[in-house]
């Protein structure tokens, strides 16, 4: 019997952060950038509220939460596009701006789904070195040709957890044909405080050339609910929006998210609560010998070339112990793991085993 065949895909599949053990569920799980404190409770409540709603399809235009996000951040309705994730954003430009024979820039180590999402739509992807595990800028414009269509970089970056500088973000933009799409994944923007750093939505809010992502997954605590937007001109919207499936947010998310973006207080405790064990994680791991670098997320991408056991033993361990974190052979990152920061005890709890593991005292 002859069967239907497929597309020749060439693409690899995304390989997601674990949460199960063998079907038993990580008791504490840092590999995925989820939220510490979890979602806001008024989030939660508008979640419960609007449950007696869930046998009516959801507003397909999301207008209730494009309002919000306008009101908040002072932008237009009109140039918000809402996704199921900001990875529904990445796939509508790949399918709606590549085609085979483009080519599309990321950084050496970015996040994944970039480089799948242009390899479904037929474009070559070109990696850019980073320096120290920064994204260079002056090496994204090196790798730059006639056939160059699409840039992607997160900022801050995933798994990394470094940031390029509001200078070099608009000196790549500049530098950059006019022709070329630059996408700035926004995902962790709320945790960098550092003054030369700035969001793309502040940076690129009149450009039309540039499409911004943000996702309620991080700092909101939704990532169950999948939600996320981008904001780029009218004209690349509305070519997004032709092809954005309908309903493709549903009642659920859009309500609880419009609750999140409202809760500033919540969002604030997130972000002290993240920043304060940022600082005090990367400190444990340097008396443990564990290069990691700067880290301006909700995690730390951590090293363990100059201590005496492997990567892969320490995530064997830790599994053991029920702390599931995240393996970075899939991005190219040597002997590395990524740990997310977690509530304070789970925290706790991984800094113990660690040094049980390293036999630190």
């Amino acid at each position: 019997m002859r069967l239907p065949k497929p597309n020749n895909i060439q693409a690899e599949k995304y390989v997601a952060g674990m949460s199960f053990f063998k079907k038993r569920l990580a008791r504490i799980k840092l590999s995925a950038n989820e939220s510490a404190l979890g979602p806001s409770p008024k989030a939660k409540k508008e979640y419960i509220k609007v449950s007696k709603s869930f046998s009516r399809y959801p507003d397909s235009n999301g207008t209730s939460l494009r309002e919000t996000l306008s009101n908040k951040f002072k932008i237009d309705k009109n140039r918000v596009i809402l996704g199921s994730g900001s990875d529904q954003i990445f796939e509508l430009i790949c399918k709606s701006y590549l085609k085979k024979g483009d080519e599309v820039i990321v950084p050496k180590y970015s996040f994944i789904i970039y480089r799948i999402y242009s390899k479904m739509n037929g474009a070559k992807v070109v990696y850019s070195k980073e320096n120290n595990f920064t994204v260079s800028v002056k090496d994204i414009l090196k790798k730059v040709t006639r056939k160059t269509k699409v840039v992607f970089l997160a900022n801050p970056n995933n798994p990394t957890g470094t940031y390029v500088s509001k200078k070099d973000l608009l000196f790549l933009r500049k530098k950059l044909r006019s022709n070329i799409l630059l996408v700035v994944d926004d995902a962790y923007f709320e945790y960098v405080k550092q003054k030369d750093y700035s969001s793309a939505l502040k940076l690129f809010s009149n450009y039309k050339n540039v499409v911004m992502t943000r996702t309620f997954s991080k700092i909101y605590g939704l990532a169950g609910l999948r939600v996320g937007w981008g904001y780029g001109s009218k004209e690349i919207i509305d070519v997004l929006n032709k092809i954005k499936p309908p309903f493709n947010v549903n009642m659920a998310a859009l309500s609880a998210a419009s609750a999140a973006v409202k809760d500033i207080n919540w969002l604030n405790k997130e972000i002290k609560h993240v920043n304060n064990w940022n600082k005090k994680m990367f400190n444990e791991f340097k008396k443990m010998k564990i290069e990691t670098n700067k880290s301006y997320s909700n995690f730390l991408l951590v090293n363990f070339n100059k201590v005496k056991i492997n990567s892969s033993k320490v995530f064997k361990l830790l599994a053991k112990a029920g702390i599931l974190v995240r393996k970075m052979d899939v991005y190219g990152i040597k002997n590395s793991l990524r740990i997310t920061i977690g509530k304070s005890e789970e925290n706790r709890k991984l800094i113990s085993k660690m040094k049980k593991i390293l036999n630190v005292q």
